[in-house]
């Protein structure tokens, strides 16, 4: 029995479709490398800039810092201290703080520091990972804390505790001291670094306006409405700041790459089952019209 032989172009179409889908698994595959995040990975700082040298003692009198700054305070043990920096949809926040102990000759016995942090709503974040609570032993210099909160989300359900775009709030202070040990004065770093991690966390949706406290009343008054009696209301500036390149617009994400992706994948997917299942044509050997 004499077989056809299949055409050259048809062999080519076939390698060509082939060629595309590997190169379209490979963009998939590569789109979003931060899916999945290496627990053991710290996030590097987007830059050591120095900043204040104060810290505040309320949520209200929160010192802000910019993100990838540092700052630095003199206190004492026992203090209350606040700052607060932004945080943006697709980031990893990560807060880090240095105490710098009394000398060992003043001080009684250990002590136990904590680092927490909050969002614009005040509610405590959980730490991913990290070293948010340490204990120093009565001959340390220095404790060493840290907090690596879960990525923050564009939008979240009403009832959960999502992580969700606007200022965030550190608060370090010491929650196990001797009395004797009270007051003693301490020199404190904290440094703020945010982590890119792509679309992987992002929600169906967005938020009106971020989560820091203040910004709706600025916007209202941003528009010229005016009081009661008809004076234009004053802008009010919000402390805490916003991230250099401005709040995620909301509608970008690299989501979009991986939907194209996959939509082009299933085109060439449906060509090439087709160029299988269509057969070879008519034989070469039966007369047209059979």
């Amino acid at each position: 029995m004499r077989t056809t032989p299949r055409p050259r172009h048809t062999r080519g179409i076939r390698r060509a479709l082939t060629g595309a889908l590997l190169a379209g698994l490979t963009l998939l595959t590569t789109a979003s490398p931060a899916v999945a995040d290496d627990p053991s990975a710290s996030a590097s700082p987007a830059g050591d800039e120095a900043g204040p040298t104060e810290a505040g003692t309320t949520f209200r009198t929160a010192t802000a810092l910019k993100q990838g700054q540092s700052g630095i305070a003199q206190a004492s043990a026992g203090d209350y201290l606040y700052w607060v920096f932004p945080a943006d949809a697709g980031q990893r926040p990560t807060v880090r703080a240095t105490v710098k102990l009394p000398e060992s000759a003043a001080r009684r016995g250990t002590s136990t520091w904590q680092v927490d942090v909050y969002d614009g709503l005040r509610r405590r974040q959980a730490c991913m990972y990290g070293h948010q609570t340490r204990k120093a032993a009565a001959d340390a210099a220095t404790v060493e804390l840290s907090c690596v909160l879960r990525p923050v989300r564009s939008w979240s359900e009403p009832w959960a505790n999502d992580p969700l775009p606007g200022s965030y709030y550190i608060r370090l202070t010491v929650v196990d001291l001797p009395a004797a040990d009270l007051g003693l004065p301490v020199g404190v770093q904290v440094r703020t670094s945010t982590k890119e991690v792509g679309g992987s966390h992002d929600g169906d949706g967005t938020l009106s306006e971020p989560l820091v406290p203040g910004v709706s009343v600025a916007s209202t008054n941003e528009t010229g409405e005016t009081d009661d009696e008809g004076a234009s209301a004053a802008p009010r500036t919000v402390a805490t700041g916003e991230p250099e390149d401005g709040w995620a617009s909301g509608w970008w994400t690299d989501r979009w790459l991986w939907t194209v992706g996959g939509g082009v994948l299933a085109a060439l997917a449906a060509v090439f089952g087709y160029s299988l299942t269509r057969g070879r044509g008519r034989p070469s050997h039966v007369p047209p019209g059979v």
